[in-house]
């Protein structure tokens, strides 16, 4: 090989490279936070499942996010590591050219309201490299800034987003690796107060409480989301099931101050709902639970997708 073909191999690679960095950087590591951005539904699964088989059919599954209940599972943070280890596709990083995963990873942790074991749990899914914390049974505005704080850092001097005040703990070196970047502390910020974070602290309104205080709650600065839960809501209310018309008059009225106030509101969903509530205007839905994506979650992903204009 002559010294000229080398020197043009050389060059080539090198735009390559360069190429691949600035794909990399331009592009948001959570993609959820890009389709909302775009005004784009997204569509996941809860999954109460932690093995690897479970996270390699959940990473090709064609959903946008995959929501890791560890409120009704065991809070296992190192079976935690192994899924997302699981969910890692490098083929699908190859081609696209992208550290964005296909599939996002969230975490809904068990702590409710009690702020020690709240920040403990939060620092530890967030240190093994989730995109954000699904926060059970939020009723208050109190709690909601708790939960915004539990999931930063402690931002530097001078930071025009300075408060809330973090109160992470700061040693995320597993999260550094799995999300691949050198600057995971500078990204690692809530979104939307931090426009260029990739964390989002997602609030569960749960309850009669939760409901009545919703206008107070979404004011909350670093708030991403708000997820309705009908079956806890319907019995916190004294109904037996979430179809009771006061209950979905209750889930109305969330979606209507989420809506007013440019948050973004998610609720479960199935083959029966997923196109309604997409034409209501929820910005993100569950469309099944575990076991891969089962026929009727591939039948509201489906359905969901077409509502959407993403088919």
């Amino acid at each position: 090989m002559t010294i000229i073909r080398r020197k043009i191999i050389a060059a080539v690679l090198s735009l390559l490279v360069v190429s691949f960095a600035s794909t990399v950087s331009a592009q948001r590591l959570n993609k959820l936070i890009e389709l909302m951005e775009n005004d784009q539904p997204a569509f996941g699964v809860l999954s109460f499942d932690y093995s690897l088989n479970n996270a390699r059919s959940m990473a090709t599954s064609g959903l946008d996010f995959v929501f890791i209940d560890m409120e009704h599972a065991p809070f296992d943070v190192e079976r935690l590591r192994e899924f997302l280890l699981g969910m890692t596709n490098k083929r699908s990083i190859l081609e696209k050219g992208s550290l964005q995963p296909d599939v996002v990873p969230f975490v809904r942790i068990p702590a409710a309201g009690g702020a020690e074991e709240l920040i403990a749990q939060a620092k530890q899914v967030l240190d093994i490299g989730v995109f954000g914390i699904f926060f059970p049974a939020v009723h208050t505005r109190e709690q909601a800034e708790l939960a915004i704080k539990a999931t930063r850092y402690p931002q530097y001097n001078g930071a025009p987003d300075f408060e809330p005040a973090g109160l992470r703990g700061r040693n995320p070196s597993n999260a550094v690796w799995y999300w691949g970047i050198n600057d995971y502390h500078a990204k690692a910020d809530v979104w939307p107060l931090d426009p260029e974070g990739e964390l989002l602290a997602m609030m569960f309104i749960e309850s009669a409480e939760g409901v009545e205080n919703i206008d107070e709650i979404i004011s909350v600065p670093g708030l991403g989301a708000i997820f309705i839960g009908p079956s806890d809501l319907s019995t916190s209310m004294g109904y037996a099931s979430p179809a009771a018309p006061q209950v979905e008059e209750a889930i109305q009225r969330v979606l209507r101050a989420c809506l007013d106030n440019d948050v973004p509101c998610a609720i479960t969903t199935g083959p029966s709902s997923v196109q309604q509530r997409i034409e209501e205007g929820f910005s993100f839905v569950t469309v099944g639970a575990d076991g891969g994506l089962n026929s009727g979650a591939a039948s509201a992903l489906r359905l969901g997708r077409e509502a959407a204009g993403r088919d």
